[in-house]
């Protein structure tokens, strides 16, 4: 049976492991040792973490800010796809987000991701004509 619960820190290895199996090209600071540290500073009830039978299966990174939501990453073991586990750590994040008062969620995907943007457009998401900017602080 898997359970969706919040991020412990008995779950990093587990989620370190997800991570580096299903983004292996992502940069530094988006990998484990670098992103949840700063994430369990702020909201982190919005790190959620599916487990099935102890073991880590899956996560959802979210944030709200007072105006807008974001969903930052859902990641799921290439063992658990189409299971409904992704749909799963979605629907959740969307049910904190909205006891939170957050009344729209955006987010976003690498341009030619087609397989993770038809799970979002399944999902109700649509594609907004925006030009996503971006600059890393502090180094």
């Amino acid at each position: 049976m898997i359970k969706i619960v919040a991020y412990k820190a008995e779950h990093f290895d587990g989620v370190k492991a997800l991570w580096e199996t299903v983004f292996p090209h992502d940069p530094p600071w988006n990998r484990a040792e670098n992103a949840i540290p700063p994430k369990l500073k702020v909201q982190p009830d919005l790190f959620l973490v599916a487990i099935n039978q102890s073991v880590v299966i899956g996560t959802a990174m979210a944030g709200y800010d007072g105006h807008r939501g974001w969903l930052y990453s859902i990641a799921v073991d290439p063992n658990h796809h189409r299971r409904g586990v992704g749909s799963r750590l979605l629907a959740f994040a969307e049910a904190k987000l909205t006891e939170m008062g957050c009344a729209k969620v955006n987010l976003q995907i690498r341009a030619g991701n087609e397989a993770v943007a038809a799970f979002y457009g399944h999902h109700g998401y649509s594609v907004e004509e925006r030009v996503s900017m971006g600059k890393r602080l502090g180094g």
